[in-house]
This record gives structure tokens, sequence and C-alpha cells, in this order.
């Protein structure tokens, strides 16, 4: 496939499929602000789930949407990982250095007709409740988009070892999977999957705000016959509001000077139990302790996914 022979030619190592007995997780920011509470949550729970098994931990900057970056937040954060004690394998790899990547991975889906050409503006989509279905566009845009088409009745159930047996409806809960924006900005559901697939990770372990996405990425999979990773989606650390801390004013950054405070909050985050990690002076001492202790059975499941439970 096209999707392969992209990768060789980017230098991309061959991916090791999840049968594969080497465990390999990864962290993936977007560098639009500093680490802050609950991104170091997600990233404590993957490198754990990595460690506690012998596994790798990839960190991956996803930076696909280059009009939401912040100028040097993505080194910030690796510094803030560093800091933390939070070392990673192999090199930090950047969304926006595979641009070729993702557009082998379109052209195969054009070529075998599972996407198309899209001309629909957020307002024409209003009435649908921005689900595409079918094109009503008003007028033509300089740029379409690209869809994934979704056929009708398309469900996809899959398993989260936190949340259990999920399933969606993907044609009428999402509707046509955008993969490159109007805009020219490569989506990011697009990027993840080819970026997963490239990486030849086998668990993915990240926040629950990102479970609605689950179901489209394994679809997208699917139809670029990529293997699908096992899901761990982590409880999301919210404001008193109710908001997500990402999105709320809040999100102060962490003090990198002083980690384990802010180690033991995440832990605790996690539904671990802080007495096991408790007495240890330094950050490399707190993390063997952690990575022993660390128990995956605990992990609570926090907000509701808003995928259906059939479970």
């Amino acid at each position: 496939m096209k999707i392969w022979a992209a990768m060789l030619e980017c230098n991309v190592m061959a991916p090791d499929f999840p049968t594969s007995p080497v465990y390999r997780g990864r962290f993936a920011p977007s560098p639009t602000g500093p680490l802050h509470l609950g991104s170091l949550v997600a990233a404590l729970g993957s490198w754990l789930h990595a460690r506690a098994r012998g596994g790798e931990w990839r960190v991956r900057i996803e930076d696909v949407d280059r009009t939401r970056e912040v100028p040097g937040a993505a080194d910030a954060q690796l510094e803030a990982l560093r800091r933390f004690g939070l070392h990673w394998d192999g090199e930090v790899v950047r969304q926006s250095d595979r641009d070729g990547l993702y557009q082998a991975a379109l052209e195969e889906l054009l070529g075998r007709g599972l996407a198309f050409e899209c001309h629909c503006s957020r307002s024409d989509l209003e009435p649908a409740g921005g689900i595409h279905r079918a094109c009503v566009a008003s007028a033509p845009r300089d740029i379409p988009a690209i869809r994934l088409r979704v056929p009708d009745d398309t469900v996809v159930t899959f398993d989260d070892a936190v949340h259990g047996h999920l399933m969606q409806r993907l044609d009428a809960e999402v509707g046509d999977v955008v993969l490159r924006r109007a805009d020219g900005c490569w989506a990011y559901q697009l990027a993840v999957v080819v970026d997963d697939a490239a990486q030849g990770i086998t668990d993915i372990v990240r926040g629950a705000d990102l479970l609605d996405s689950t179901a489209r990425q394994i679809f997208l999979q699917r139809a670029l016959g990529v293997p699908t990773p096992r899901h761990t989606h982590l409880p999301l650390i919210l404001d008193d509001e109710g908001r997500k801390l990402s999105k709320s004013l809040a999100a102060l950054p962490l003090d990198a000077a002083d980690p384990l405070p802010a180690l033991s909050v995440a832990w605790a985050a996690l539904g671990q139990e802080t007495g096991l990690v408790g007495g240890c002076g330094n950050v490399d001492g707190w993390l063997a302790r952690a990575t022993t202790a660390f128990d995956e059975s605990r992990l609570p499941r926090g907000a509701q996914p808003s995928p259906h439970r059939t479970t």
C-alpha cells in the first residue's frame, strides 16, 4: 500500500503490530501551552502503563494544527517531562515533519473511493447538527475539505481497559470524517492514525476526553488496513465548574523545579494508593517505587464517556 511505501521513503521503521511481544506506548501533547496537571496525569499514566510492562514509551508532538501552536511550547513541554523524570525512548516525532505520510494515506483512500472532496461549510451543516451525510454546499471553496466516507448503519465496537465494552453508531453520531480541513491543515484523526501505525504503537493510554474519537480512528485504521492498538482512557482532571483543566483558567503550569508534589497529586488522580510511594526524596526513587506499585485495576472511570456502554 502507498502508506507503507511512504514510510520507507521517509525512513520510518516498519511498525511492530499489537501481536508483537514489544509493548510500545506514547504520550502525544499538542504544543498549545505549558504542561499542566491534566497533561501530567496523562503523561504519568501512560508512562507507568508502559514501564510496568517493561515496554517502550514514545513522545510525539502533535503540531499538525499550526494555527493553535504556541511558539516554544513544545520545547517547554519536553523540558518539563525531563524534570518530572518521564524520559522517553527513541527520538521525539513531530507531526509537522510528516506531511508525506499523511498525503500518501489520503491518496490511497481517495484512489479507492473511500474518501471524497467536500465544499460544505459549518453553516451548511448546521441544520444537520454538524453531521455530514451528503454534500449540501452553498458555494464552492477554493480548497475543499477531504472526508472519509462512512456508510449508513456503521457501528464500531471496541473494548477499553477502564470503560469496558463500548459502541458508537458512526454514521448517525459523527458522520463523514474530515481527513484534511478546508484550511489545508491535516485533521487530527488522520494524523494520529497514520502516526500510531508508523510508530508501531501497541497501546494507547490517554485522557477520557478522546474516548469519543476512538471509534472513528478504528474505522479509519480498518480502511487503511493498519492494526488497532489496545486502549486505556484515563480520568480527566476537571476544575470546580466541571470543565476540562486544559480549557480552564485554572490550567496553570506546573512547578517543574519541585516535581514530587505534582507527581503525588497525579498519582492520586490515577486512583493509586498514596501510601505506596511515600517517603521518597527524589524523582527517580519515586518513579521506581510507583512503577512497581502501579495497579491498572484501580484506574477510575472519571467523567462518563461519550460512546454508549453495552455492558
